[in-house]
């Protein structure tokens, strides 16, 4: 079978295609013929092998795979056969593996999907599974506001979408005009393009005055100009680095505005790596969501396997518009 491997790490064309004996399932074990395969930023952390839980060498990328059930082990009941599931390898004990045609793993990791759900939009449950975790797990108080950086990628978007679904007042962040009509289309009803609005203007606008009570951002220079978007006992969060660590020094910052007893939090989904019920109850929630109708994934850019380098460099140029996903070539 075609898989992505990364034997030797750095740029997009570390990402190879190669030709791999077809996985056998142990015993307790299910093999999924991939239908979807969702691509994520810890995908490129991998292929630079920079990843904190980076695979041992060579390693396949991919953290997410929709697909058919086509072989089950000897332990394993036959009715899970034919079953569509979704594969996360937050439920297993690698990271990675998923850019591949198919994959074998537990049988008790996989998450079989409702036939109310189309396979493909349940490759950014993931995203929704992160997004719960970060508004209601993370150990910050209760927000019924948030502003929530890179609205028009996987996890932003999933993020703004889930905040609303849940009640709270959302303002979503973007790079572009193409970006904003995006995200505006899907139903969020306050989308700022940080590239033309003055953001903290804007969100003192919307929230009369307050502030949020949750920043969602990715890092970067401008990472600490965000604590004057929070209103007291606010929190700003970081989910991710692709903006890049700042150079601030964040308790001078936070001491500079003591009067609002701010916060900083940089967070992960391993942080629920030891807590299985939490971690799949926000998934199950999500597919639940999803199956009811109350969160709308967009429809994602779709690459072949074999065009994995070509998808990186599209993630990573940032102007991607929604989930990239891989399906196979064949």
């Amino acid at each position: 079978m075609q898989a992505i491997q990364v034997k030797v790490p750095g740029g997009c064309q570390a990402l190879q295609l190669v030709e791999i004996p077809l996985p056998v399932p142990r015993d307790n074990e299910v093999r999924v013929k991939a239908q979807f395969i969702g691509i994520s930023s810890a995908d490129i952390l991998i292929r630079k092998g920079i990843y904190s839980w980076m695979p041992a060498l060579p390693a396949i990328p991919g953290n997410e795979m929709v697909g058919v059930i086509d072989a089950v082990g000897s332990k394993v009941s036959p009715d899970l056969h034919g079953q569509v599931v979704l594969v996360s390898s937050r439920e297993l004990d690698f990271r990675g593996g998923c850019y591949a045609q198919a994959i074998c793993v537990p049988a008790a990791s996989v998450f079989v999907l409702p036939k109310s759900i189309n396979p493909i939009d349940a490759i950014c449950l993931p995203n929704y599974q992160l997004a719960g975790a970060i508004l209601h797990h993370s150990g910050i108080r209760p927000s019924k506001s948030a502003v929530v950086y890179g609205a028009a990628g996987g996890v932003g978007f999933a993020i703004s979408q889930l905040a609303m679904a849940d009640g709270m007042q959302v303002i979503s962040i973007v790079s572009s005009e193409e970006k904003k009509t995006f995200v505006k289309n899907s139903g969020i009803q306050f989308v700022l393009n940080r590239t033309q609005d003055d953001l903290r203007e804007e969100v003192m606008k919307i929230t009369d005055g307050t502030g949020v009570d949750l920043v969602c951002a990715m890092g970067g220079d401008d990472f600490i100009a965000n604590l004057d978007l929070l209103a007291p006992l606010g929190t700003l969060l970081s989910f991710g680095i692709l903006g890049g660590i700042p150079d601030d020094n964040i308790y001078s910052e936070l001491r500079k505005r003591l009067g609002k007893s701010l916060g900083v939090r940089v967070y992960s989904i391993h942080t629920l790596d030891h807590d299985s019920e939490l971690r799949r109850g926000l998934m199950i929630r999500a597919i639940d969501l999803l199956s009811e109708g109350r969160i709308e994934p967009q429809a994602p850019t779709i690459f072949k396997l074999s065009e994995a380098c070509s998808a990186h460099e599209l993630m990573e140029s940032g102007a991607l518009i929604g989930k990239l996903v891989l399906v196979p070539d064949d």
